[in-house]
């Protein structure tokens, strides 16, 4: 009776280990979402990991290792991605028809979709987004910018507040430095089996991912 009881407790014990339970992580995922909306989670036995998503203008990627917790294997990037960086650059000469606000990656072109606020030392900020050929002030607004946030919301992307010195004119040039763009920087982003599939926990919000057969 003591045998038939311990040998119940040891295979309680075995098939609800972390590392069984990792184990059985180990596989090919796809995204349970719409047909727009593309992704893929690859989870190796060499504790590896790949992903993949792609959504409307949105791209990601990442790769590194998992570690085991409990039930869960939780994903860490490496290399850690660099992260984009907005800098100032100097402003341009007053033109006719200059825009106010002009974002430029390195090659010189002109980015679109970037988010921005302006403040003044008077009245309220004004926001709106860029254009390749960037963004003009409303006409007849003279008022002369203090400073600017920028952020790039689908990838995360947020400028700290950038000073101007509210005194020169023409165009405020900005760089946008990808670096790493579109690499999704895990740390600690647990994936684990769930009622209706897996989820992927990260700080964005909770990704549903079925297996797959590849």
């Amino acid at each position: 009776m003591r045998t038939h009881l311990f040998t119940a407790a040891l295979t309680a014990l075995l098939t609800t280990s972390p590392a069984m339970a990792a184990s059985n992580l180990i596989g090919h995922y796809r995204l349970a979402g719409g047909p727009d909306v593309v992704g893929e989670l690859e989870i190796t036995a060499d504790h590896k990991f790949r992903y993949g998503l792609a959504a409307g203008a949105l791209d990601e990627q990442a790769a590194g290792r998992w570690v085991e917790e409990g039930a869960k294997v939780c994903l860490y990037t490496e290399p850690r991605p660099v992260p984009p960086a907005f800098t100032l650059g100097p402003r341009g000469a007053p033109a006719r028809n200059a825009p106010t606000l002009l974002v430029k990656w390195p090659n010189g072109r002109g980015v679109a979709l970037v988010d921005f606020v302006i403040g003044f030392d008077k009245g309220e900020a004004l926001s709106g987004y860029t254009q390749d050929y960037g963004w003009t002030m409303p006409r007849g607004d003279r008022r002369a910018p203090r400073w600017i946030e920028l952020a790039v919301p689908m990838h995360g992307l947020k400028s700290p507040r950038l000073a101007l010195d509210g005194k020169s004119r023409g165009t405020i040039n900005v760089l946008l430095t990808p670096n790493d763009l579109g690499m999704v920087d895990f740390q600690h982003a647990c994936f684990e089996a769930a009622d209706s599939g897996f989820v992927l926990h990260r700080d964005r919000g909770d990704m549903r991912f079925v297996r797959s057969a590849r």
